[in-house]
């Protein structure tokens, strides 16, 4: 049997579209894919594919080839994100702070259509084929959930593969890397606690926003005088949170932040940088502080060789123009990888950029939009990478 995908019909496609701009109209947050999950469920089950609920709004299809082979897990993520919209398409969200910026309307669509695909050539597969479509990804995280589930047993998967959009390719490139492909998350708030009083009088009270933007100056220097300037690490604060009116000495306020990691040893290093600076900041200045951290995604690190195997076959997927080797991992975070630790996992970046566009709105951008001539090139993918994969080499 060939790598390549079997020609995909005007028909399933034309499906795809429709599924995509269905999902992106109607977009639903983390663990409230209701209207997504019962689309799922409905075409699977028409496709005679069999289904299972998990994780609450999680959807498991399984197909079983007539061959013998191994497991593969591809894994679609469903869930919107909390912004109002503005990308200006016709189809655009019909639901107030609630959008698809991050492209999981596309990926739900695309491994809807290979797994309607792949059912009708079920007796030339081999293995078992797992569909993961998962809730939550952009938290509180779905991934763990359906895992905790027992989704990678019975049969225990072998290798699991995502898609994620990238808008900084164009329609009909991927790109892939061995190694690291995304970050660790953790995020943290940090609570400074001083004394209030009059404007006209600051030196009876202690200021706690001038304490709070010292410790945000003194986070950045993490990563340009801690980490070695080989490794990657980004601590960004996001929001501050104090005071009352402008002649009001603010006795509190709250810094919330993110911190971005490649390498889980650096990674477990972080929550105490972050409070030995606040501490010694506050210390200075007679204030007190309280720091939450809240330990997120780990890193996503691509298996080796199946990225090789992944790169062999998409080269035989005529739908592919380009196959290009990222240079750089990704510092967003993807709950991918609890799958990629309980498996081979490699996470394949699908270009979605329009022709001629050099700086296109990025994800997570409430202007984000997506050329939909990258879909069938991603069905093409996952079903070429499930018709190859699960086979067992000859001896």
């Amino acid at each position: 049997m060939t790598a390549g995908a079997r020609a995909l019909p005007q028909r399933l496609l034309d499906d795809v579209v429709r599924w995509r701009r269905e999902i992106h109209r109607t977009p639903e947050l983390g663990f409230e894919e209701i209207r997504t999950s019962a689309l799922v469920e409905r075409e699977l089950r028409s496709a005679g594919i069999e289904v299972t609920r998990v994780a609450k709004t999680g959807v498991v299809g399984v197909l079983r080839g007539a061959q013998p082979g191994a497991c593969l897990a591809l894994r679609a993520d469903m869930d919107a994100l909390p912004l109002q919209e503005r990308s200006g398409e016709p189809f655009s969200s019909e639901v107030a702070n609630a959008m698809h910026a991050c492209g999981h309307d596309a990926h739900t669509a695309m491994l809807l259509g290979a797994a309607v695909a792949l059912a009708a050539q079920r007796e030339a597969l081999a293995g078992t084929i797992k569909f993961f479509f998962q809730p939550a990804e952009e938290g509180p995280g779905g991934a763990k959930p359906m895992i905790d589930a027992g989704v990678m047993q019975s049969p225990r998967v072998e290798a699991v593969i995502m898609l994620h959009v990238y808008p900084l390719l164009e329609a009909g490139a991927i790109g892939i890397r061995a190694g690291a492909a995304s970050a660790s998350c953790d995020d943290f708030d940090v609570t400074i606690t001083g004394r209030g009083g009059h404007g006209a009088s600051p030196h009876l009270s202690v200021d706690t926003i001038p304490i709070a933007a010292e410790i945000v100056n003194a986070l950045q220097r993490i990563s340009s005088r801690e980490i070695s300037p080989l490794d990657s690490v980004v601590v960004t604060v996001g929001t501050i949170r104090g005071g009352y009116r402008r002649n009001i000495i603010a006795d509190s306020t709250t810094l919330g932040g993110t911190i971005r990691c490649l390498d889980e040893s650096i990674r477990a290093g972080m929550p105490e940088r972050v409070e030995r600076i606040a501490a010694g900041i506050c210390a200075a200045h007679r204030a007190s502080y309280a720091i939450e951290l809240e330990r997120g995604y780990p890193a996503v690190h691509n298996d080796p060789q199946l990225v090789e195997r992944v790169a062999a076959i998409a080269g035989t997927v005529p739908e592919i123009a380009a196959i290009v080797e990222l240079r750089e991992p990704s510092m967003g975070a993807e709950d991918f990888a609890y799958f990629a630790q309980a498996a081979p996992g490699c996470l394949i970046r699908l270009g979605v950029g329009f022709p001629g566009e050099p700086d296109p709105p990025r994800l997570h951008s409430p202007e984000f939009r997506l050329d939909e001539a990258a879909l069938p090139t991603g069905v093409a993918l996952l079903q070429a990478l499930a018709r190859s994969i699960p086979e067992r080499p000859s001896r």
